[in-house]
């Protein structure tokens, strides 16, 4: 048996598509053996970012699959607490909810194994999608055609969905080496990509749906080569060397917030949130990478996929000289 039932998430200022799973995370250094302390959490790239953008002060609603399950009711009250609009979410009753254990196996290396395959994140599908859906933009991820063609159906429909209701359509490629290799993923992906209006990639991610080597090409050069694909606007997240966006083909750079990295997962995705609320605000280019980088900072400075996101009025600690905000 499997119960549905989407709701309504009309009025959203971002509304986000994709699959959230149990996290198990080991914050000590060493490999995962027996006895070893884990925190039990959420984490999913696009509750990320819907997670991130409500806590800047933004009506944010997801959209996914979970099961009826223990870790399924912690994703839809995480989501609840952390004020993200769940009335998208589905449960199905014939399978859990995916998990995911990490390790932090060497200082900087960390280690991700993921029980998915099959589970409810993978079975959302196009049906499932809420019948009024209408937002300021809508975000989803190239995870979702790899992890079924169901998933990729239903993030198709919401990017299709989305524009015709008037919303900016939001893509990040997030290439999952897991799920598919390149040669599966790269057309797909370059479909999507397409269809997108503003693009979100690592540079590694812009080679591989430009299908170019490794170091081939410039960042300015692999966002030009994406935009020349469809977007209207393009977004290379840099890392450490901060990001650059690229729009009517003026190139904007800015560099990353010096910070100390504990933990770089999902550091991405808090980008992606600083980026598209400063758009939501209606904030140039520099505003948008401004912020980007530093909900980036943030999210690398503190344990977790999405825990460290910022508040609004927390942004200015990252530039400040001082270490303690008084």
């Amino acid at each position: 048996m499997v119960e549905a039932g989407p709701g309504r998430t009309d009025g959203l200022d971002l509304l986000a598509l994709g699959e959230t799973m149990g996290l198990v995370a080991f914050n000590d250094t060493g490999p995962l053996a027996l006895g070893s302390l884990g925190r039990l959490t959420i984490g999913g790239a696009e509750s990320n970012v819907a997670i991130g953008a409500a806590r800047l002060g933004h009506r944010s609603g997801w959209i996914g699959r979970v099961g009826d399950d223990t870790v399924g009711r912690l994703v839809r009250t995480t989501l609840l607490a952390e004020g993200v609009d769940s009335q998208g979410v589905t449960t199905d009753t014939d399978v859990p909810t995916g998990l995911m254990l990490r390790e932090h196996r060497t200082f900087d290396r960390f280690k991700v194994d993921y029980y998915r395959r099959g589970l409810a994140g993978s079975r959302l599908s196009a049906d499932h999608l809420p019948a009024d859906l209408t937002a300021r933009v809508v975000h989803t991820s190239g995870i979702n055609p790899a992890l079924s063609d169901s998933a990729g159906s239903a993030a198709r429909a919401l990017m299709r969905r989305g524009r015709e209701a008037g919303a900016l359509v939001s893509f990040d490629v997030n290439f999952r080496s897991a799920l598919w290799s390149a040669e599966q993923a790269r057309p797909a992906l370059g479909t999507f990509v397409s269809d997108a209006d503003l693009l979100f990639a690592g540079a590694d991610e812009a080679e591989l749906v430009l299908g170019l080597t490794a170091g081939e090409a410039s960042a300015d050069d692999l966002a030009k080569g994406l935009a020349e694909l469809g977007p209207s606007e393009v977004v290379i997240k840099l890392g450490e060397q901060g990001a650059l966006s690229l729009i009517d083909g003026v190139v904007s750079r800015l560099p990353a917030r010096k910070v100390t990295c504990l933990d770089p997962v999902g550091a991405g995705d808090a980008f992606v949130a600083g980026y598209l609320s400063a758009l939501l605000d209606g904030g140039d280019v520099n505003a948008r990478l401004d912020r980007g980088v530093a909900c980036g900072a943030f999210a690398v400075s503190v344990h977790g996929d999405w825990e460290g996101a910022p508040r609004r009025s927390e942004l200015a600690m990252v530039g400040s000289g001082d270490n303690v905000l008084r």
